[in-house]
């Protein structure tokens, strides 16, 4: 597949994308960060994050080269290539995608054409559904390669072992685990402390959200940190709470819609446990009902 160096090919990144973006970067719990690409911050071992201008992207570091977890939006392949110079000259040689978004994929397409591709495979379908993928600049961002269930890219210490347990964000999450470095990257499973964005056009689902992130929090080991989707570095704790967050969530929709209240209502009366402090509810996640009005969508089909 002919991957060139273009950084201006792929501009369809749909409006949904941006959105997206939009969203997560104000959403509360999310750190303030840069907008630009300027910034890598060592995470564990010779595994980096790079904030800004989209979702979290990671950065292995390994024996003959560079492997990068998500490419941000649109034109900024330069400039994860040139921030990754801070730390290594090694080429890149694998991108993995967490999940479709254009805050995740857009830069694909920008990098060489000795850069494989790889995603889950419902990931795979759901990007060649993105305009900015179907025309032949864009159909170069494509996947290479894809996995169902779980695959490991590399061996030894650089070992990168990625893991789907079913619909959550999207029906395509990957999550990504550095293995020697004991770090995970969740993607936008876990973007913030805040409610997630359940993107039902490409499969996501608040219902099964709960058991997606306990069956990972089960079939994961040796995990210390985590990398968000859109927010500061995080613990493993903080991943298995988030994953208690969601079942309170489920559990106080299925209660309200029972009752007869509205979204809104169940939103208004909603209550966390002290552990849950620093969470904000009021993240544009669908106005004042939230994602309880994509969950009451689930319960009464």
């Amino acid at each position: 597949m002919q991957r060139p160096i273009v950084l201006a090919t792929v501009i369809g990144g749909g409006l949904f994308a941006i959105a997206v973006f939009a969203q997560q970067s104000s959403a509360p719990g999310a750190a303030a960060r840069p907008q630009g690409v300027d910034t890598i911050e060592q995470v564990a071992g010779n595994v980096y994050r790079v904030p800004g201008a989209g979702g979290n992207s990671a950065v292995l570091v390994h024996s003959n080269g560079v492997l990068l977890v998500d490419t941000k939006l649109v034109n900024n392949g330069q400039a994860l290539l040139n921030v990754i110079k801070k730390v290594t000259d090694k080429p890149v040689t694998h991108i993995i995608n967490t999940h479709t978004h254009g805050d995740h994929t857009g830069s694909n397409a920008e990098f060489p054409a000795t850069v494989e591709i790889v995603t889950h495979e419902n990931t795979k379908a759901n990007m060649e559904r993105m305009d900015a993928f179907k025309a032949e600049a864009g159909k170069v961002g494509l996947p290479d390669k894809t996995f169902k269930d779980r695959m490991t890219l590399l061996s030894g210490k650089d070992a990168v072992d990625l893991y789907y347990f079913g619909a959550a964000h999207t029906n395509g999450d990957a999550f990504v685990v550095f293995r020697d470095a004991r770090v995970m990257h969740a993607g936008d499973v876990f973007p913030s402390k805040a409610q997630p964005l359940l993107d039902v056009s490409n499969g996501g689902s608040g219902v099964a959200f709960p058991d997606t992130l306990a069956k990972a929090a089960a079939g994961i080991k040796n995990v210390d940190k985590v990398i968000t989707g859109h927010s500061t570095l995080m613990t493993w704790n903080d991943f298995v709470d988030y994953g208690e967050f969601n079942r309170l969530f489920l559990a106080h929709a299925r209660a309200s819609l029972a009752a007869g209240k509205t979204p809104e209502q169940a939103m208004a009366d909603f209550k966390l446990p002290e552990k849950f402090k620093d969470y904000t509810l009021t993240s544009g996640r669908g106005g004042p009902g939230g994602n309880f009005n994509v969950i009451y969508g689930e319960l009464k089909k």
